[in-house]
């Protein structure tokens, strides 16, 4: 039944529906966390074509993958691009955790705990940026940033 409020974690180690079920939901999970890591880039790359970007590029590093450009973006539209994926996919992903059966809870659950994990970094360049003067322009290239503010004379 969907729209459990407590859903006990044993419920993702269930295995009453047979090794299949419990294979399956393992399988799911990891296909569709790679899947979040995938949207999550995009996204980024959907809001930096919002802001004007003519190109973006992606790549994967090894460690992490990343969308990026060579285009300069104002403070507002930056801190957009960077938390447009995490309220995007966090606001999906939470209505999906809603309705899927309470063996499903867990699966779900844990890509939005990929969510807000993968997220760190723009939450922490956010944070950052947000103390900064308005006037800064951030150019993300994906593997590096570079940040610009005029400079003021005494």
């Amino acid at each position: 039944m969907p729209g459990h409020l407590y859903v006990p974690v044993t419920t993702l180690f269930n295995m009453d529906d047979g090794l299949g079920a419990y294979t399956l939901r393992f399988v799911c999970m990891l296909v569709s966390i790679i899947a979040y890591l995938i949207l999550h880039e995009l996204i980024h790359g959907i809001t930096m074509k919002f802001f004007g970007t003519q190109k973006v590029s992606y790549g994967f590093t090894g460690l992490y993958a990343f969308a990026g450009s060579d285009d300069y973006y104002c403070k507002k539209s930056y801190i957009t691009i960077a938390l447009a994926p995490i309220v995007v996919l966090g606001i999906v992903i939470a209505i999906i955790n809603a309705l899927v059966p309470k063996e499903w809870f867990w699966v779900v659950y844990f890509v939005q705990l990929s969510n807000i994990s993968g997220a760190a970094g723009d939450m922490y360049v956010t944070a950052k940026f947000s103390k900064m003067p308005n006037d800064i322009l951030v150019q993300d290239s994906g593997v590096g940033m570079t940040v610009y503010s005029k400079i003021t004379q005494p």
